[in-house]
């Protein structure tokens, strides 16, 4: 029996995460979980799965959730509140996958109590690479990855040598526009972007996703993850969704992890490593699928992936403006403010007002992410 957290338990992963657990409770037990506003979904998760102690983001969403359920559940609230679930003494596994940079600190906080993570939130490595594999080390736990995409190269690494790995390729399904052109991007509306041909996933992510900006925190996350030289991570457009990446190795081998795109499998496998679970899910029929495809990406209509490129190259907390920019850049987009080309434009400009700077603590990143919101915020104002 394995006793998990899971912070994020309202979102996409988060949601797929207790379908497992509900399925295999000889083997996972929910000891916490943390949401953020969606207490009506949350009440249920905690009368479904009885953990024993909950965050949620404010005192006030905590007192309404309170009555709502009985007292044997602990109730807490905001970052301490989420901090303090992420190191419930009890765990073994925390699942951390809140969405954006609200992420960063209970991750922190449950590697730095010697907890394994399971990670699904890109943007703590996107912004802090170095600060969380460094507490990875200090405190000798496992950084297990939950994107399909890294949980492929984690497996296609898997009892080979390290020093005869040539380089990875992140596969992108190029989103629900692969084949637009300019004329046709500028007039997105939020509901097309959200469309997403293959995956079910949270609206942010979708929308990065649509924008390639979520391939480009995946080049980030591989950096950190594997250790990778910026020149060892290629990205090609895989529009069937099958291969989730590809790992070369030096004698022109490639190992590549196939399977259908249901985010259960790399999120059961993550929770329950180095063990699989019967999940009765739909096997991967290749005759069915017939022919896999491989596109170079297009990055003049998709200028997000180029932008994470060139923050990643330039480190320090350029990375963590990047994604503080996206963030504010795409909610502006679904709130219908700006045009969908505008978000690369908000990140653009705000990556180029940044001074790069070593991130050498959480605070460091964390003033970084406040000034590039607020840079960003102007911006959005001024296009708006």
């Amino acid at each position: 029996m394995k006793r998990i957290v899971i912070l994020g338990s309202t979102g996409s992963i988060g949601r797929n995460a207790l379908w497992v657990a509900e399925r295999f409770p000889e083997r996972l037990q929910v000891v916490g979980l943390g949401a953020g506003k969606n207490i009506d979904l949350l009440a249920e998760q905690v009368r479904r799965f009885r953990p024993r102690v909950v965050a949620v983001l404010t005192s006030e969403l905590a007192g309404d959730l309170r009555r709502r359920l009985s007292p044997d559940t602990e109730i807490v609230a905001g970052l301490s509140g989420y901090q303090q679930v992420a190191a419930l003494p009890e765990s073994e596994l925390v699942l951390s996958a809140m969405v954006g940079a609200a992420g960063l600190v209970p991750t922190l906080a449950a590697l730095r109590a010697g907890k394994d993570v399971a990670l699904a939130n890109k943007e703590t490595l996107v912004m802090a690479g170095d600060l969380v594999t460094t507490e990875v080390r200090r405190h000798q736990v496992t950084l297990l990855p939950v994107d399909s995409e890294h949980s492929a190269i984690f497996q296609a690494l898997t009892g080979h040598r390290r020093q005869d790995l040539r380089r990875v390729v992140l596969t992108a399904s190029g989103g629900p526009f692969l084949h637009a052109d300019l004329e046709e991007l500028q007039r997105v509306t939020p509901a097309q972007a959200l469309a997403h041909p293959n995956w079910r996933m949270g609206p942010k992510v979708t929308i990065d996703s649509a924008t390639l900006m979520n391939k480009g925190f995946e080049v980030i996350e591989a950096r950190w993850l594997f250790d990778l030289d910026l020149s060892q991570i290629g990205v090609a457009v895989h529009p069937q969704s099958i291969v989730h990446s590809l790992v070369e190795y030096v004698d022109g081998s490639v190992i590549a992890q196939l399977g259908i795109p249901d985010m259960r499998v790399p999120i059961a496998y993550a929770l329950t490593h180095p063990e699989r679970l019967p999940l009765d899910l739909p096997p991967l029929d290749l005759l069915a699928v017939q022919s896999l495809t491989f596109l170079e990406p297009d990055r003049t209509r998709f200028p997000c992936l180029g932008l994470a490129f060139a923050a990643l190259k330039a480190g320090g907390t350029m990375p963590a403006v990047l994604n503080a920019a996206n963030e504010v850049a795409v909610e502006a987009f679904l709130a219908g403010r700006i045009p969908f080309l505008a978000i690369s434009a908000v990140v653009e400009e705000t990556l180029g007002q940044h001074r790069s700077s070593p991130a050498v603590d959480v605070e460091v990143v964390l003033g970084a992410d406040r000034g590039a919101r607020e840079e960003a915020r102007r911006i959005v104002e001024r296009l708006g």
